[in-house]
């Protein structure tokens, strides 16, 4: 169901926060009740990420650019088509989220905010993901805290996936 009062003019949601932290799953559900497509950002990894990350090494920011620029040109393909999507990505640091978003007020970063201890937790419970368990702790000394300059929809990650995507729509720009 689509809520009346969302800014018409929002073209795409980025689903961020650390590996864990609910970013597909959020994104799904936050994509159906919106009616909206969505995107899995690892889909937008090169291979030669994908194996860096299965061999257990983070990724530098060399290694992310082509991945973050290939996301960006598929949120401006959908803004330009006056479509909707949602897109799960890390995007830990404000660098990032700048190649993703550079000044655009139709995309808003939504950050799944949680602790390391309750991350730690779901990682050791999720099973064929390439993204180890062992790499949470590169992710949090990485994550930059977004700001309410960026425009930035804040959720914990502490309820039930329908109590956070209430949450998110709440805190959605309206006309």
């Amino acid at each position: 169901m689509i809520r009346e009062n969302i800014d018409p003019g929002l073209r795409a949601l980025i689903v961020m926060g650390v590996s864990g932290s609910g970013k597909s799953t959020i994104g799904e559900a936050l994509a159906k009740r919106l009616d909206w497509r969505f995107e899995d950002g690892d889909s937008f990894h090169p291979p030669a990420n994908v194996a860096k990350m299965k061999a257990g090494h983070p990724l530098n920011d060399q290694d992310r650019r082509p991945w973050l620029e290939a996301i960006a040109t598929e949120i401006e393909r959908v803004a330009a088509a006056h479509s909707h999507v949602i897109i799960a990505c890390s995007a830990l640091k404000r660098a990032y989220r700048d190649i993703l978003v550079h000044g655009r007020r139709d995309t808003r970063i939504v950050f799944l905010d949680g602790s390391e201890d309750l991350i730690a937790s779901r990682l050791q419970k999720r099973k064929g993901h390439f993204m180890p368990p062992g790499l949470l702790a590169s992710q949090f000394e990485a994550l930059e805290v977004p700001t309410a300059e960026e425009h930035v929809v804040t959720v914990p990650i502490d309820a039930d996936i329908e109590t956070i995507v209430d949450e998110i729509v709440r805190k959605l720009p309206t006309p």
